[in-house]
């Protein structure tokens, strides 16, 4: 019996993902269980198991193709039936989801059968604010997804495309209008040539992190507050542990460790604008910046302050590792309160970091440098460590910045305040 195993709902809202590779071909049998295909989603590369055992028909899609949840990503001939039984079959296919489910489907509308009205336009919501934003009319677009569904690629293509014919007739009336002024007409570039240099097509994960900066930045009034922290205790409090605990212990955990603290006595700047209302959170979790081949990426880490230094350095290493292999698990890719990036760790200093959407803060710690400072009349090297905060100014005014990032500094230059 042929099957159609669609492309199953993997969680955390995500609504679509990028097929990557193909781990079996079309013709090839695979058993209960087995990966058949690596797919991209917004955050995380995984691995998609069938749940029955066969031969792979077909594939839904080939490699670099965006899929809808629901689309068919592989028929499956089971074992009861023979491939070309499967292909030849005129009634309607069942459809397979990773639950074993399955339910008839109707059969498929043909060109026979179809009738005079207008076709209705298949896109998902996502699609359609997309295709709003872009002043799309999609009636006028082709859907490349499943069932002829409109994509977002195929709405940014629409956005982006401009009709040869037009272009033809630009083309032909600028070159006219240069030679009627007695301009020297510009050389015609041979088809299928170009002077962009190479081009290369943006990741599923660099697609988001874009849409999710944009929207960021169109809706959330930043503000950014800088300062800098003389960390010549909290060095050698970090030295002190990894000696008695013989444990590596990161900057990452000692700095969530004072930011934990400090969200604890200003309790806003962990807060959830949602339309007119504020929501605080029952646990603080705090999302960690990581630097990954793929782009950037945010791990993360449920409730920090239950962990001690130790612990905590393990959970960042251990998520950190999972982000850069396209590992983590759907827990861990969102549900923050807060958002730490130590881009001092790349060497970098003071920024204007973006909020991330949903959230209503987030600190960018740059790499301690020894500075000269001021003290008690006297000039001192210290390690000083800078500091940027930016926030959603619709819910924390300015004094409320600074007063916060005042008790990050102070954190971090006495570390008992949160070791106690």
């Amino acid at each position: 019996m042929a099957k159609e195993f669609l492309l199953p709902d993997i969680g955390e809202g995500l609504t679509e993902a990028e097929i990557i590779r193909w781990l079996v071909g079309e013709g090839d049998p695979v058993d209960v269980d087995q990966s058949i295909v690596e797919i991209e989603t917004d955050k995380a590369l995984m691995e998609i198991p069938t749940p029955w055992a066969g031969v792979v028909v077909a594939h839904g899609a080939p490699e670099g193709t965006v899929l809808e949840v629901g689309a068919v990503l592989a028929t499956i001939q089971t074992v009861d039936e023979s491939p070309a039984d499967a292909l030849s079959r005129e009634s309607a296919p069942i459809v397979g989801t990773l639950s074993d489910q399955a339910v008839d489907l109707p059969p498929r509308q043909t060109a026979s059968s179809a009738t005079s009205e207008p076709t209705p336009i298949e896109a998902l919501p996502v699609v359609r604010r997309l295709a709003k934003d872009l002043d799309v009319d999609l009636a006028s677009v082709t859907g490349t997804g499943a069932e002829g569904r409109i994509t977002r690629d195929d709405v940014r293509r629409a956005a982006e495309d401009t009709s040869p014919a037009d272009a033809a007739e630009d083309d032909t009336a600028g070159a006219e209008q240069s030679a009627s002024v007695g301009e020297e007409r510009p050389p015609q570039r041979e088809a299928g040539t170009s002077d962009r240099g190479e081009v290369v097509h943006l990741s599923k994960l660099r697609r988001t992190i874009g849409e999710r900066v944009s929207a960021s930045w169109r809706e959330i009034p930043h503000v950014t507050a800088f300062d800098s922290a003389d960390v010549t205790r909290l060095f050698a409090s970090r030295e002190a542990l990894k000696r008695r605990r013989n444990a590596p212990v990161s900057m990452d955990a000692m700095i969530v460790k004072a930011v934990v603290t400090a969200l604890g006595q200003h309790r806003e700047m962990a807060a959830r604008l949602d339309g007119e209302t504020l929501t605080y959170p029952e646990r603080i979790h705090i999302g960690v910046a990581v630097d990954t081949d793929d782009g950037l990426m945010v791990v993360v880490v449920e409730d920090p302050g239950k962990h001690d230094l130790v612990a905590l350095s393990a959970e960042i290493t251990r998520l950190s590792r999972l982000a850069r292999s396209r590992q983590l698990p759907a827990q861990a890719l969102g549900g923050q309160a807060f958002t730490v990036s130590n881009v001092g760790a790349v060497g970098g200093g003071y920024g204007t970091p973006i909020v991330p959407h949903g959230t209503t803060g987030i600190l960018s710690v740059g790499k301690a440098e020894h500075t000269p400072v001021a003290r008690g009349g006297r000039l001192e090297i210290a390690p000083m460590m800078p500091l940027s905060l930016s926030y959603d100014h619709r819910v924390i005014d300015g004094s409320g910045g600074r007063r916060f990032l005042a008790t990050v500094v102070e954190n971090l230059e006495e570390p008992t305040l949160f070791l106690a």
